[in-house]
């Protein structure tokens, strides 16, 4: 701090700042764009940026904004860390996920892991990994006191956890030293696959495990509260959130029903949760979960640290692109950042490859070292809870909890999460959710880079062996953001193949190109969102020339690009002539105003600007233009 000759700080010489101040300067900028009529409190709501469950973000947070004392690291109710010193002593655990189904591949790539920098293994068992009878083989050479072993088995979690446990026995393992989770999560397999008759017996064989490694592997935890299956079916923040708790909540009633503790019950949960590239609420939602937990687990009975939440954070595969996968290394850092920030205490970095088939040595590799950089390059690690005394997040931690908790009385209401899953309510919320985000996708109100913005049609595909079978039967669908854009990928990749040449648009630019670039370059990346190549040759034409021009580009459809004065001046001309000349569609880049009609009878097809449905547009191009569905 700057200090003054006579001692006074150098901010004593400027008055406080108010809020009032600063709304009457927003509405100044307000008004100079156009909007007169908000003011004071208005035009800082006019700022605003509203997410979803009813959850907005403001453009400036105060200490009257901060929604009350979250507590201490370690303490309840646990927002700040479900552990007094954080990570600062070892970092997360680093726990790389495993898929592929032949064992001795799956063991060479664990133990490439471990040795360099994962601290612990997810495999998947059964029909989406390794044979639970090939466990041994698949962790042969692993120090199973040492790396935590956690299973993801699906329907056959039974048989993969009791595989797990005899394997301890084999190897002569200490009980108290064997560390993991059996990865039973009935609702969550309930969810995916739609069996819910299957539901009750599978809670009672889950809780038999609970039961068994409580008693002979106190390391051992019986139960995952997977969040992953409502989070990919679409689900919001405060939705995934919800659905956790009701399962974890109907999963505590019969653990406590069949003879445990209220703390022996929560002992044996863990909770996994998705990252997402979305940083802030990413570190929300982690704290959120801990402090609706910690208040189940309260009200419960639970007594000191059994009722600090266990995390598990995975980044997110529904941001997961097939389409420019390199940028999914970014979108992985960022989640990964957050998870480590909102207090996971285990963190995994899927592959960049992940949505295409099994990951490569180094799409694994670059998962794995993406915890190690943020660990003991960046020491993100090094602080407790550094989100911590933020007023944004402190406020949208609290956002997020009031509405995930209303979504959870909710399903209580319905008759717990077994019965709202079998009667539907946690699918149709799910698919409404999803079908607001995807018309925000569609529109690129949500834009995906590589994809919707800035897709690069001469990529090189990247290939990999197909990943073992991950269908849903009758359960919840797993959604990807890119899905509608890759099905308009496809659609021209196989035009591509057939024919030797992509579909074309011709760019009929007027005018010089400070009056047409700006919505010539508007075009052609959204075309080439849908595979669609934008042919801008000659750089400008006028009426006399876009006939032969148009010819010459080998396209079957144009848009117009120039400004709104050159719009007026040659438009309908050019437009008259493109039609002439034979295109089958005409596009004018921009809004049309008053000179609508005009356009329209010259032959102006329809109209492409910012927030205009980008996917029925590429689509109705593709069909226009007779390429296969």
């Amino acid at each position: 701090m700057t200090v003054l000759p006579d001692g006074l700080p150098l901010a004593a010489e400027f008055p406080d700042a108010t809020r009032e101040q600063w709304q009457h300067l927003v509405e100044g900028v307000l008004r100079k764009s156009g909007t007169t009529d908000v003011s004071g409190a208005d035009a800082e709501e006019a700022l605003a940026t509203a997410l979803q469950d009813g959850v907005s973000v403001r453009p400036l947070y105060t200490a009257q904004d901060a929604p009350g004392d979250a507590g201490y690291p370690g303490f309840a109710p646990y927002v700040r860390g479900a552990r007094p010193e954080g990570a600062t002593l070892s970092g997360w655990d680093v726990r790389q996920r495993h898929t592929h189904p032949d064992p001795a591949r799956t063991n060479a790539a664990v133990l490439a892991d471990l040795e360099n920098g994962a601290s612990s293994v997810w495999l998947a068992v059964g029909d989406g990994g390794v044979p639970a009878d090939a466990l041994g083989q698949a962790l042969d050479g692993v120090y199973l006191d040492l790396a935590p072993v956690v299973l993801d088995a699906g329907a056959d979690f039974d048989a993969a956890a009791r595989a797990l446990l005899r394997l301890y026995a084999d190897r002569r393992v200490p009980p108290h030293a064997a560390l993991g989770n059996l990865g039973a999560d009935p609702f969550a397999l309930a969810a995916r696959t739609g069996r819910h008759a299957d539901l009750p017996g599978h809670l009672t064989a889950a809780t038999e495990l609970a039961q068994l490694a409580g008693r002979d592997h106190p390391g051992v935890r019986a139960f995952t509260v997977d969040a992953l299956p409502y989070h990919e079916a679409g689900g919001s923040t405060a939705e995934e959130l919800g659905c956790s708790l009701a399962a974890a909540v109907a999963t505590l009633r019969a653990l406590t029903g069949a003879g445990l503790t209220v703390d022996q019950a929560c002992a044996q949960l863990e909770f996994r949760y998705a990252a997402t590239a979305d940083q802030f609420l990413t570190i929300a939602k982690l704290r959120a979960a801990r402090r609706l937990w910690a208040r189940v687990a309260e009200v419960s009975g639970a007594a000191g640290p059994h009722a600090a939440q266990r995390q598990h954070a995975v980044t997110s595969a529904v941001m997961m692109t097939r389409r420019d996968p390199w940028v999914n290394m970014l979108r992985t850092t960022v989640a990964a950042l957050a998870a480590g920030v909102g207090g996971a205490d285990a963190v995994t970095v899927l592959p960049f490859d992940h949505a295409i088939g099994l990951p490569d040595d180094f799409a694994r590799r670059i998962a794995r070292n993406t915890s190690t950089i943020l660990l003991e390059e960046s020491h993100l690690a090094r602080v407790i809870d550094p989100a911590g005394g933020s007023w944004y997040v402190e406020r949208l931690t609290d956002e997020v909890a009031h509405a995930a908790w209303a979504w959870f009385q909710e399903i209580e209401r319905a008759g717990g999460m077994a019965k709202a899953l079998e009667c539907g309510l946690v699918a149709d919320r799910l698919a409404a959710t999803w079908e607001r985000r995807s018309r925000d996708l569609a529109r690129r109100k949500e834009p995906i880079t590589g994809v919707s913005e800035y897709p690069n049609l001469a990529e090189q595909p990247v290939v990999r062996e197909p990943a073992p079978g991950t269908g849903t039967g009758r359960g919840l669908p797993r959604v990807r953001r890119d899905e509608a854009y890759e099905r308009l990928r496809a659609r021209a990749d196989a035009a591509l193949a057939a024919d030797g040449t992509r579909p074309r648009i011709f760019l009929a630019a007027l005018g010089p190109a400070a009056a047409h670039t700006a919505r010539a370059a508007f075009t052609a990346n959204l075309f080439q969102a849908g595979g669609i190549e934008a042919v801008h040759d000659p750089v400008t034409v006028t009426a006399g020339t876009v006939a032969e021009a148009f010819a010459a580009s080998g396209a079957a459809v144009a848009c117009l690009c120039s400004s709104d004065a050159l719009y007026a001046e040659q438009a309908v001309e050019v437009a008259r002539e493109l039609k002439a000349a034979g295109a089958r569609r005409v596009y004018l880049a921009g809004r049309p105003g008053e000179a609508r009609e005009e356009l329209e009878r010259a032959g102006v097809d329809a109209f492409v600007h910012a927030g205009c449905d980008a996917v029925e547009v590429l689509t109705s191009a593709l069909d226009i233009m007779g390429v296969a569905r």
